[in-house]
């Protein structure tokens, strides 16, 4: 107490000098007294109050222990008077054991006076049974049979009470009723069999099926008051629970697996659409069968079998089953597609589980995939495999087909605009279209997946085009009177280029949703690479045939009059008129490389120094027929380029520009001369002029060395925009030297 009084002290003085810490708040000591005064007088009163509850609950606790006590006592002295009671009738009890079991035995006889009649009359029931039953009679059957079983069980019950150790009587009933079991089992397989015709029986008689599914509920019922007196008495008749209800199911799922399996009739070996018939009879089948269900055997069953969903379960189940074992086997391509196709669109679509009858009973999308998706996938991939070998052997054989046309010796078919082609692009692009349009049926990935392999194929088969048309030039290049028809059959292959590219951008529009493919570039340059390569090989033609004339060029015969550039006109006219079935881009490429072939011979013919003209008029001549050749060569490809669109002068004009080199009377202008050339043609070089400079005859060694050191002092800077002339012509090996003199 000390310890707390001194405690208190000290915490008082620390709140009186927390109040008292100014000068000013002396003032306030008298109003502190009292705010402490009433704090004090309302904490001992709620101290008062605490005690006293305390000490309410303290005696209300004391009165209910003084009565519990009581209490105890008087249970103590009943339990004795109980006690004393059951000591004094353990002998009486005793008593009363034969009386217990004349109770017993009064309710074993009672069973058996209450089944009497069905205890003598069991082999006359069970003969009317199996009559009933022949005579399809199910329900009225099953009631003899309910009886029967009733009876053996009762006296069966009333056994195992008496004496649960005597076998011999419980044998001797279930032998004589051994009849019931033999009944209970032959009227379980006639409702089987009425379950297994059950989807056409309810077309022709529905209370047949009402008849079955009402006495399966009856066992079920019975089923479950058996199982229920088992849990208390341990005893459960023979054959129960017959589960008649989960067989039912059995049965059912069994039908629709042998439905299912049963569809096929036909094999691969007598019809190649075998699988295609199989998948539009296991169609026909399921369909009509799930639209009986819903139309008349759902009236048949009670609500809660919810059979609706039940047999589209079944059925869903027996066709994966039977569809994994379809792809298990060695499927060809198209079977494979038939197949997914199927599966993935056929099966959920309105022609089948979609169908408008059913789908407003079912959700199809709830029903899981009928293939795995490993399984699809690598269905999937073994028609990849089979696809891209077939593809190959298909366009090997498109190939060899074509090039076997390529030397016939009639001309090859025009299309609508008279351009000549082959049926190449047609063959290749129908063989597209037909896969895409089967691999649509499966799914956008896998369409894709196909396009691509498609163009894929596209450039390695290109690649043995090109080479295909090498080889074609080349044996004609060996014997050029064969083919006969060399010249159209180049013109169809470089035609077929363009139809290519344009099968292909129709192809990838119609297939495709982007643009750009990385076989694209390949494609485009292989063909572009084809294309040209054609073009060359018949411009070589063209200038094969021309060589002799080209080489009287720039000679004696030339100057004194020579037909020569009469004849290279008329020619390329003449093969232009092939030439002119050759489609756009390529006919406009090909006139351009014939026109500058023209034009780089007629200079290459300068530059070889066939000429050397000895006199001013021998140059004036010479010259005057450069320019009035050159006016044949404008007038000629004016004619060839007419809509294309090309500017035929220019190249012309090379040759105007070296005739009037030439044509120059007054020797101290020719550097003048020969500057404005190099101006307007950046890549002549120094041999090119040396050697007009030698064609010319007239410059001696003093000028042509001013001439070249002057140009080569002023050398102008090429052209990017310049189409080059005089780069690729080379001039006949002499040494510069030679030349200066």
């Amino acid at each position: 107490m000390e310890e707390t009084d001194r405690e208190a002290v000290a915490t008082a003085v620390q709140r009186v000098a927390g109040m008292l810490q100014r000068p000013d708040q002396l003032d306030k000591v008298e109003q502190y007294r009292r705010r402490e005064a009433r704090k004090k007088a309302s904490v001992e009163a709620r101290l008062k109050a605490a005690i006293q509850s305390q000490l309410d609950g303290v005696r209300t606790g004391l009165s209910q222990l003084h009565n519990a006590l009581g209490d105890v006592k008087d249970i103590q002295r009943s339990l004795g008077d109980v006690s004393k009671d059951w000591r004094q009738s353990i002998n009486t009890i005793e008593n009363l054991k034969d009386v217990k079991d004349a109770v017993v035995q009064h309710s074993q006889l009672a069973a058996a006076v209450e089944n009497l009649k069905n205890i003598f009359s069991v082999p006359e029931i069970v003969q009317e049974a199996h009559g009933l039953i022949e005579q399809a009679e199910l329900l009225q059957a099953h009631r003899k049979l309910m009886d029967l079983e009733c009876s053996r069980d009762d006296l069966m019950y009333e056994q195992y009470r008496m004496d649960v150790k005597n076998t011999h009587d419980m044998n001797l009933i279930r032998n004589y009723f051994g009849e019931v079991q033999n009944l209970s089992e032959e009227l379980a397989k006639q409702l089987w069999m009425v379950l297994q015709r059950s989807l056409l029986t309810v077309r022709r008689d529905p209370t047949m099926v009402v008849s079955v599914v009402r006495i399966i509920e009856r066992e079920e019922k019975i089923d479950r008051r058996m199982l229920d007196r088992k849990k208390q008495t341990a005893f459960i008749p023979p054959g129960r629970p017959k589960k008649w209800k989960e067989k039912m199911f059995e049965v059912l799922e069994g039908t629709v697996s042998t439905r299912i399996e049963g569809s096929q009739s036909d094999t691969r070996e007598s019809d190649k659409m075998w699988l295609v018939r199989l998948l539009e009879i296991t169609r026909k089948y399921v369909q009509d069968d799930l639209i009986v269900v819903k139309n008349l055997m759902i009236q048949c069953f009670p609500p809660n079998y919810d059979i609706l969903n039940k047999f589209f379960t079944l059925y869903h189940k027996a066709l994966s089953v039977r569809i994994e074992e379809l792809a298990s086997e060695d499927l060809e391509a198209n079977e494979i597609v038939s197949l997914l196709t199927w599966v993935l669109n056929t099966y959920k679509s309105a022609e089948m589980m979609g169908h408008p009858e059913l789908i407003s009973e079912m959700d199809v999308n709830s029903m899981g995939p009928l293939l795995p998706k490993e399984v699809v996938d690598q269905l999937l991939s073994k028609y990849i495999q089979i696809f891209t070998s077939n593809i190959t052997g298909w366009l090997r054989k498109a190939l060899e087909t074509d090039k076997k046309d390529w030397k016939k010796d009639t001309e090859p078919e025009a299309d609508q605009d008279g351009y000549y082609q082959t049926t190449l692009p047609a063959i290749v692009f129908q063989m597209f279209e037909q896969n895409l349009q089967v691999a649509a049926q499966i799914d956008e990935i896998f369409k894709q997946e196909v396009l691509r392999l498609c163009l894929k194929q596209m450039t390695s088969f290109l690649i043995r085009y090109r080479e295909e048309a090498i080889a074609y030039k080349e044996d004609h290049m060996r014997d050029r009177q064969h083919p006969q028809c060399y010249v159209q059959y180049m013109i169809a292959i470089i035609n077929n280029c363009q139809t290519f590219k344009e099968s292909i951008s129709s192809l990838k529009k119609k297939y495709s949703k982007t643009e750009f493919n990385e076989n694209d570039a390949a494609i485009n340059s292989t063909l572009d690479s084809v294309a040209k390569d054609g073009c060359v090989y018949l411009l070589d033609e063209v200038f094969m045939d021309l060589e002799q004339h080209l080489n009287e060029l720039m000679t004696k015969k030339w100057l004194t009059g020579s037909n020569a550039v009469d004849t290279i006109c008329v020619t390329i006219e003449d093969y232009f008129n092939d030439f002119a079935k050759i489609k756009k881009p390529y006919n406009k490429e090909m006139t351009f490389e014939a026109h500058r072939r023209v034009v780089i011979e007629y200079i290459k013919a300068v530059m070889q120094k066939r000429i050397a003209f000895k006199n001013p008029d021998e140059r004036k001549e010479g010259a005057e027929r450069m320019i009035k050749e050159a006016e044949q060569f404008k007038f000629l490809f004016r004619k060839l380029s007419a809509g294309l669109g090309e500017d035929t002068d220019r190249l012309c004009d090379t040759i105007v520009a070296l005739a009037e080199v030439f044509k120059l009377t007054d020797p101290t202008l020719l550097y003048l001369e020969v500057s404005t050339l190099v101006s307007k043609y950046p890549d002549i070089r120094e041999d090119h002029v040396l050697a007009l400079l030698a064609v010319r005859g007239d410059a001696n060694r003093e000028m042509k060395q001013m001439i070249i050191e002057t140009l080569n002092q002023n050398k102008p800077l090429s052209t990017v925009n310049i189409q080059p002339v005089f780069r690729d012509i080379v001039v006949p090996t002499m040494t510069v030297t030679k030349l200066l003199k």
